[in-house]
């Protein structure tokens, strides 16, 4: 299996307002450097650089108003002589207007951002960008011929919607991935979400739509965040009703109610017939994972992926979360191995 990586990752290293304190993110670029080297060390294939794609891509998905925002924020933080990582101050919730861009950068912070999470840096644009040409060069690889690729994302991006961050995600990587496909030909796209948290920006973008198909698995929103979107009763709108199927799983669930809910949203997806599969592969499902709540072990990733296995499409895997930085390396590989049927 091909793997798509890129250094422009490291450019991006953030903090967050967490717990009420102000600390490093947990999700750092040791993420990625642990999963490649382990993608090394296994020998799973060869590890290549993204191409390199023009920003109007983004925008299939994206508004292009946001995706400016995203290139041109740090520009205008800096403006104001202001040296440190930029973050909201202000969120447009229920009663305020969320209808105008504001003009000023402390109001387009809060205008596109859901929570704290998502600071942005001197090097977050080139890193955000990279990281979804890597999901298009991975949509391109299948498109090429091959049955499966590794896109080794990061920042990762299924809490981005249209117009929001949220989530350490800025571009929805795997949502512009499946719209590649549909671009590239294919006619049904399915995005299958195995990440702990529920992927709400991917949700978002195709709620409304019945050329792809979303299928979640994830702590229940009631616990968990994004604690605002997930539930099992959100299954579309309009065109996309029924397009959508959330799998919400309490806090503690280990593998015997992981692996029945995993064969349950695997024979759903089957049943769509999809030309090609989008997996966003999360490994924040594992025991030790410091910020989630499931009880999955290392062997149990060669399980998920041999079940994704059985669904019978081209594959591409697009990087999500996972935060236990001495394990992601081989929980995620572990996933890519059972796909291919190595132990």
């Amino acid at each position: 299996m091909l793997t798509v990586y890129s250094t422009a990752h490291r450019l991006h290293h953030a903090t967050e307002l967490k717990d009420g304190v102000l600390k490093p993110c947990f999700e750092m670029p040791s993420r990625a450097d642990t999963i490649r080297a382990r993608v090394q060390a296994v020998g799973l294939g060869d590890v290549i650089a993204p191409r390199a794609f023009d920003p109007s891509r983004y925008a299939r998905v994206h508004s292009e108003r946001y995706v400016r925002f995203l290139e041109q924020a740090w520009g205008e933080w800096r403006e104001l002589g202001r040296e440190h990582d930029a973050l909201p101050l202000i969120w447009p919730v229920r009663d305020l207007r969320s209808d105008i861009e504001p003009e000023h950068i402390d109001g387009k912070l809060g205008f596109y951002a859901m929570d704290a999470g998502v600071a942005i840096t001197a090097g977050t644009w080139e890193a955000v960008r990279t990281s979804a040409d890597l999901a298009l060069t991975g949509m391109a690889v299948l498109e090429a011929g091959e049955r499966s690729a590794f896109a080794l994302c990061r920042p990762p991006g299924h809490h981005a919607a249209a117009e929001y961050m949220g989530g350490y995600c800025y571009l929805n990587n795997a949502a512009i991935a499946a719209q590649a496909g549909l671009d590239g030909g294919a006619r049904r796209v399915a995005v299958l979400d195995i990440d702990f948290h529920h992927g709400n920006g991917t949700q978002s973008i195709f709620y409304a739509r019945d050329d792809v198909l979303f299928v979640s698995l994830h702590g229940d929103p009631k616990q968990s965040y994004p604690y605002f979107l997930g539930h099992r009763d959100e299954t579309g709108a309009g065109a996309g009703l029924g397009f959508n199927h959330n799998y919400p799983l309490a806090h503690g669930t280990d593998w015997n109610g992981y692996g029945a809910a995993l064969a349950d949203a695997c024979r759903r997806v089957a049943a769509h017939a999809p030309d090609v599969l989008v997996v966003s592969l999360g490994v924040d499902t594992f025991k030790g994972d410091p910020i989630s709540h499931f009880r999955l072990e290392s062997e149990d990733f060669l399980r998920i992926g041999a079940t994704i296995a059985g669904i019978g499409c081209p594959t591409l895997f697009v990087m999500e979360g996972g935060y236990m930085v001495d394990d992601i390396g081989v929980n995620a590989v572990n996933v890519l191995c059972g796909f291919e049927g190595r132990s």
